[in-house]
């Protein structure tokens, strides 16, 4: 090595230090410093800059191409091959250390293990890997759960609310239920499991089966379904179809008789519409139905849907009506119900086009009061002004906008009915036309009759609530269900919602959406001993309300593993 070792340095370093060396010691200007060792003007002021303000290290590096290197003791090269030979990522076995207090990087992890002849790994999904993206363990297929194998375990679950259900379902014999429908079940899911795994989702409310990801690995939904964790969307979806009617029918039948003996239906007045479940693809061969909620004719699937006016409460559903039996929809449920419930004919309540008026004899020579509207034409309209005989009458319905209408009251025949109907204008009900009712029933005052009809909005409560709430299948949703089973499962939904709200303290009229909010939403801790499984909920504002309820008057058991004892505590 000679003196161009100074005047043409190849290190970095030292040319930084030769140049700052010409421009202090020996004087040279800026550009000539800069034209010797090329750089730019700039940058040696620069340098200068860094050099006065104490910026600049003048430490000679490390021979280029020769990184600095963790010395790794053996002890801990012994850690990170246990760890390889576990098939953990160098990102794993780094992290194990850190929790050990050994900070090394990835990358010293890797030196390590091709050090120690470890090939790398190949690519793997986290999947794959055995863990979720939040980095939750990934279970096994869903199976049913012995109860044996959650004891002396405490975990939290994110849906523990779904378990305030449990004592309802189990006060109706829902097992029982399911049993008498005669549903199928498989190897590894009993129907049972399969219904529960269902009703679940529609107890908290998602907007689509889609979610069902979101508590996919849910151990508190697994435990209320009596399995180790839900099934995969495609297997409920696989399920779903796999009932036919008859084994739905049977499923209603039992339930609403259940639903009976507890009392929870008045059954005098019945709420009857359809509602169309819209499909959104561009090819289908469902038939196009008028959808009142969107004000247009559109693809769907047809369904009925029958209300109790008294407690509200969904009691029979039907769907894939096809537009030729829709008008024989009524004379259908007339004869379920009277299966149902021997002995009661209701009073049935329905708008101008659920059926006809040849239908309307039929349900008269059967003895079955209905009132309906009469289809107005402009005729009829303007003959209303030249009635007479009108009067005032009161509607005792509270919160009404228009409590005291004006009606007139006569006797007409109309073309297809066999017989004479009670017709009865009302004007004065905040409409613009006057509507036209009519009745076989002759004996009922006209304000009750009037004021029964105007309740029939209560069943278009129902449908919005079934459609926002309890998420009614779109037919072309991601996750399909069979429609007739997605209605069955929200009438019971519907059911045990209102079971619980006729349990809370000043809650007894509020809907599903705000029981939820209030007392399902949210998170708790479920602990296993033996046979006891106890639910421990965190202090929330509502939970007094919750905390009075009479829990020890109702079987709190689970339906299933094993008809585990169900205790609630509320912090």
């Amino acid at each position: 090595m000679d003196h161009s070792y100074f005047k043409f340095p190849k290190a970095d370093w030292q040319r930084r230090y030769e140049a700052l060396r010409a421009s202090f010691l020996e004087r040279i200007p800026a550009g000539a410093v800069a034209l010797r060792f090329g750089y730019k003007k700039a940058y040696v002021y620069l340098l200068r800059h860094l050099f006065k303000t104490d910026k600049l290290d003048f430490a000679e590096p490390l021979p280029e191409g020769k990184a600095a290197r963790w010395r790794v003791s053996r002890e801990i090269r012994e850690k990170i091959c246990t760890a390889r030979r576990a098939n953990l990522s160098a990102g794993e076995i780094a992290q194990i250390l850190s929790e050990e207090d050994v900070e090394i990087s990835v990358r010293t992890v890797e030196r390590v293990l091709a050090e120690e002849g470890f090939p790398k790994l190949p690519r793997r999904a986290r999947l794959k890997m055995g863990i979720t993206v939040k980095g939750a363990a990934v279970p096994k297929r869903a199976e049913a759960l012995s109860l044996s194998s959650l004891d002396g375990q405490d975990f939290e679950s994110d849906c523990a609310g779904a378990l305030l259900f449990a004592p309802f379902l189990a006060q109706m014999d829902f097992s029982g239920t399911v049993r008498d429908a005669g549903l199928p079940g498989t190897s590894a899911i009993p129907a049972l499991s399969h219904v529960l795994s269902l009703l679940a989702l529609k107890l908290l409310g998602d907007e689509r089966y889609a979610h069902v990801g979101e508590h996919g690995f849910g151990r508190g939904l697994g435990l209320f379904a009596g399995l180790n964790v839900l099934p995969k969307c495609t297997s409920m979806s696989t399920y779903s179809f796999g009932l036919d009617a008859v084994h739905i029918e049977r499923l209603q039948k039992a339930f609403i008789r259940r639903a009976s003996n507890l009392g929870l239906y008045g059954g005098a007045i019945v709420n009857l519409d359809f509602h169309t479940v819209p499909h959104f693809g561009e090819e289908s061969a469902l038939e196009s139905h008028w959808a009142g909620a969107r004000n247009k004719t559109m693809k769907g699937a047809l369904t009925l849907i029958a209300q109790d006016a008294e407690s509200k409460l969904m009691l029979y559903t039907d769907a894939d009506i096809r537009r030729f039996e829709a008008d024989d929809q009524v004379l259908d449920f007339l004869s379920f119900w009277r299966k149902v419930r021997r002995g009661i004919n209701p009073t049935l309540i329905f708008d101008s086009r659920f059926t006809t008026y040849p239908k309307l004899s039929k349900l008269n020579v059967a003895n079955v009061k209905f009132v309906t509207l009469r289809r107005r034409g402009e005729k009829m309209i303007d003959a209303v002004g030249d009635l007479d005989g009108w009067q005032r009458i009161h509607i005792p319905h509270d919160k009404r906008k228009f409590p005291n209408p004006l009606v007139h009251v006569s006797t007409i025949s109309l073309q297809g009915y066999d017989g004479h109907l009670r017709q009865v204008i009302v004007r004065g009900n905040g409409h613009e036309k006057p509507t036209f009712l009519i009745s076989n029933d002759f004996d009922t005052e006209v304000e009750l009759l009037v004021g029964n009809y105007a309740r029939r909005w209560r069943v278009e409560n129902v449908i919005a609530e079934a459609v926002k709430f309890f998420h009614l299948n779109a037919i072309s949703s991601p996750i399909l269900l069979k429609v007739h089973f997605d209605l069955a499962l929200t009438m019971i939904a519907d059911t045990l919602y209102t079971m619980l709200a006729r349990r809370l303290r000043g809650f007894e009229d509020c809907d599903a959406p705000k029981l939820y909010r209030h007392f399902v939403r949210g998170k708790a801790s479920v602990s296993v001993r033996g046979r006891e499984v106890t639910v421990i909920f965190p202090r929330r504002a509502h939970n007094p309300v919750l905390r009075a309820v009479e829990w020890d008057n109702l079987p709190s058991r689970l339906l299933t593993p094993d008809s585990a004892k169900l205790k609630f505590r509320f912090m």
